[in-house]
């Protein structure tokens, strides 16, 4: 069993730092003083002063052992070589070592590997081949996600007793009835839109009255679910990653550990349920006001009254048009709720990452809602609905 050690040394313009030996919980008061020296001696900052680029290489080929202890050592010195400033590269990690770091370090992204690339068309191939890995990875762990929250939903049914529906009705006063000027302001106004554009061009050919059935197909079937699941997305997607993520910044997820609290139970579960029951209501005000806002623009561009068009609406739109705007809406809200939450839960403890993951939770939300329209739309093309 050889002793844990840390050398730190220049490697061109970088800064490389030796790690030997076993770093374990019985060579971790050997460590400690080490690590603390790295911080007040500043031989990280000696070496930027001397003209070197910020970047740090983790040289981790003689480590032998690595146990929790030595990932909270290693995770410590990460984070002081990362409020320096620098940049830096875990080349040769094994696995078993990066699983503990990342698992000690609460975040899978903790420290992201990007191997040096190639120049040209090689580099370009090779890095698109990197980002397809690292999205694979999050895919793995997102999915992973899915089937927990699904796991306690099953066990919360069984004992609906420890579902927290205060919590749950609180939610959806904020995702739903909170957010009902905004939704339907902007559903009248996409109607609006929709009418006047559709009736500048149907009046070219004398077919003004098609207008309804733009306004009606549109609005019932992708327009309003759409709209309202992107304004979510904006609105409580963001919120549920910025409470649950400076929940983690002030260390009261690991309190309710602590206290034999599930997260999933507490946090994650009422935020689901709350947005999967408002966002088809939501969804249905919003098709309310679109159908409002094309009739009043048809009648004031076409001449179009409210009663014939809401007599046309009847006579082309089924009931099936409006059913699978509405089918579309939990799926959505699920959608939206999850990444929420689960970025939430990777925020690490600082309050730069609340920023990005609130950013990255928003961006995945709309893509996520986009892409499964899109297979809704593949799906009921093929079912002939």
């Amino acid at each position: 069993m050889a002793d844990g050690r840390l050398q730190t040394e220049r490697d061109g313009t970088a800064l490389r730092l030796r790690l030997t030996g076993d770093w374990t919980l019985a060579h971790a008061s050997t460590l400690l003083p080490r690590l603390a020296g790295l911080a007040t001696a500043g031989l990280a900052g000696r070496h930027v002063a001397e003209g070197g680029e910020r970047k740090a290489v983790l040289d981790t080929d003689a480590l032998t052992r690595l146990d929790t202890a030595g990932a909270i050592l290693l995770v410590r010195l990460h984070r002081q070589l990362a409020d320096q400033g620098f940049e830096i590269d875990w080349p040769q990690a094994r696995r078993e070592h990066r699983a503990l770091f990342d698992y000690v370090a609460g975040s899978g992204d903790a420290i992201t590997v990007w191997p040096q690339t190639g120049s040209g068309l090689l580099g370009i191939v090779e890095y698109l081949g990197w980002q397809t890995l690292f999205f694979v990875r999050e895919a793995r762990r997102f999915i992973a996600f899915i089937g927990q929250v699904t796991e306690t939903a099953v066990l919360i049914a069984v004992r609906p007793g420890r579902m927290r529906f205060t919590s749950m009705v609180h939610h959806m006063e904020e995702t739903g009835l909170k957010a009902i000027p905004i939704v339907g302001l902007l559903s009248f106004l996409i109607g609006m839109v929709m009418a006047y554009q559709g009736a500048s061009q149907l009046q070219k050919f004398g077919a003004e009255i098609f207008v309804v059935d733009l306004i009606g197909i549109s609005v019932l079937r992708e327009l309003g679910v759409l709209l309202t699941a992107i304004l979510i997305a904006g609105r409580s997607g963001s919120a549920f990653t910025a409470q649950i993520g400076t929940m983690k910044v002030n260390e009261e997820i690991a309190a309710m550990r602590t206290l034999g609290l599930d997260p999933v139970v507490v946090l994650v579960l009422p935020r689901l349920f709350a947005l999967t029951l408002t966002l088809p209501v939501l969804t249905f005000f919003a098709d309310l006001m679109g159908l409002c806002g094309g009739a009043l623009m048809a009648w004031n561009t076409l001449g179009i009254d409210p009663v014939l068009f809401f007599n046309r609406l009847n006579e082309v739109i089924v009931p099936r048009t409006f059913v699978i705007g509405m089918v579309k809406a939990p799926v959505f809200a699920s959608l939206i709720a999850l990444v929420g939450c689960y970025e939430g839960l990777r925020v690490k403890r600082d309050a730069e990452s609340v920023g990005r993951l609130t950013t990255r939770s928003v961006v995945q939300s709309i893509f996520l809602v986009i892409l499964f329209d899109a297979l809704f739309s593949i799906l009921f093309n093929i079912l002939k609905v």
